[in-house]
């Protein structure tokens, strides 16, 4: 186990991934230290791998085949609107759970053993639009690291469009954000797969955070990757379609796809079971050891949190085992089939606790999990159905539109 969790287990000390902002967490491991250990024991006694687990691979060639058979059909073979669009919906969901499942896996080195098979698989995304390389920098090393974290957790930063965190501005129109923010969560891909990969490309940036821009064999997959989305999600369906009928279904596609990859960050995160943790400047903070003290959330009048251009790292009081189970919330644990879908995404906790092992664990990995947290006085929250979670997040859009934190 202690091998399988090194690449993340570095995330605890503070230090700088090229130009990433560094906030430096607490010291005391004892939390993940024994939840380590229990799960080493897990899988010792179950003789369960960690990765290279064969459900995983029949998985991935399913999910694989409808996602082909439905673009197929769409392409080639469907002659109503109404055989359109539900094919538009089966591509859209497919190709989510192509990033759920296979490719999400695969950017965590959790798909295998072997490093070219988690190549492989993370490189999935470049075929279905986006850019592996700028998810491994935005997701894998910024929000695995600092999640919630204002200032420092980019996919909780679109001000001043909406306000997720208690110590982010708030804006006149944010009173309504509970109602037109559903209407924005739809387009998010189609802004990962026509813009934010390209800005990020060209200026090296992610929000506050600078990072290597694609050089050498990850420009090529760059490359390569958005030549082969655009030329199946457009060139060839407008040599056989009316252009304005390709951009339609690809509009209902996007949509989909966009909605379902935003839900499944936001139930796990922006609802108010979930801590906003504030990271101080190095020089107005104590280093604390035990990460015991309350981290409550300072009104919206404080000021705004924002990451240092320079100089030493700001401080968390919680360590960083700590702080990942302080932030997240699962849902839907006992849905074996959104289970499936989201690749174990619902096991929100268990993900960020043991990004390097697969999600196919997770399920039993939980009560490990549970457990633990409990042992140590730490809370595990879950909402017991999707619904539930959406409920949830709608709340704390009304909460923060109104600034009553």
């Amino acid at each position: 186990m202690a091998a399988s969790t090194t690449a993340h287990a570095g995330n605890s000390s503070g230090r700088s991934h090229g130009g990433v902002r560094k906030v430096e967490f607490g010291k005391d491991l004892s939390f993940q230290a024994e939840l380590w250990r229990r799960a080493d024991e897990y899988f010792r006694t179950t003789g369960r791998r960690q990765r290279d687990l064969w459900p995983m691979y029949l998985k991935s060639v399913i999910i694989l085949a409808i996602c082909a058979s439905s673009y197929l059909l769409l392409v080639f073979v469907a002659q109503t609107l109404w055989q359109g669009l539900l094919l538009a919906v089966v591509l859209a969901l497919s190709t989510a759970a192509i990033g759920f499942n296979i490719q999400h896996d695969g950017g965590h080195l959790s798909y295998s053993d072997r490093r070219w098979v988690n190549r492989l698989a993370a490189c999935s995304l470049d075929l279905v639009g986006s850019s592996s390389h700028r998810w491994h920098w935005k997701h894998t090393i910024i929000h695995h690291m600092y999640v919630n974290i204002t200032g420092y957790d980019h996919d909780i930063a679109i001000t001043p469009l909406a306000r997720f965190s208690p110590h982010q501005p708030r804006y006149w129109h944010h009173r309504w954000q509970h109602l037109y923010m559903w209407l924005f969560y739809g387009l998010l891909a189609v802004k990962l797969q026509l813009y934010n990969d390209f800005a990020y490309a060209i200026t090296g940036r992610i929000g506050p955070h600078t990072v290597p821009r694609p050089r050498g064999r990850e420009l090529a997959i760059f490359i390569g990757g958005k030549a082969v989305f655009f030329t199946w999600a457009f060139i060839l369906p407008m040599m056989l379609h009316p252009v304005l009928t390709v951009l339609f279904y690809y509009a209902v596609a996007a949509v989909v796809l966009g909605m379902a990859m935003v839900l499944v960050f936001i139930l796990p995160h922006l609802v108010d079971k979930a801590d906003f943790p504030l990271a101080e400047a190095a020089s107005d903070s104590n280093p604390a050891d035990d990460g015991s003290k309350d981290d409550s959330r300072p009104p919206a009048t404080k000021p705004v949190a924002r990451p240092p251009s320079k100089g030493p790292a700001a401080r968390l009081e919680a360590p960083f085992a700590v702080h990942q189970a302080r932030v997240t919330v699962d849902f839907a644990r006992n849905n074996r089939l959104l289970t499936w879908l989201l690749g174990g995404l619902n096991y929100h906790k268990e993900h960020h606790l043991f990004p390097t092992i697969c999600h196919l664990n997770y399920p039993a990995l939980s009560k490990v999990v549970e457990q633990t947290c409990s042992d140590f006085g730490l809370p595990y929250h879950t909402h017991r159905s999707f619904s539930a979670g959406l409920a949830a997040h709608y709340r704390w859009l009304k909460l923060m539109g109104r600034g009553n934190k």
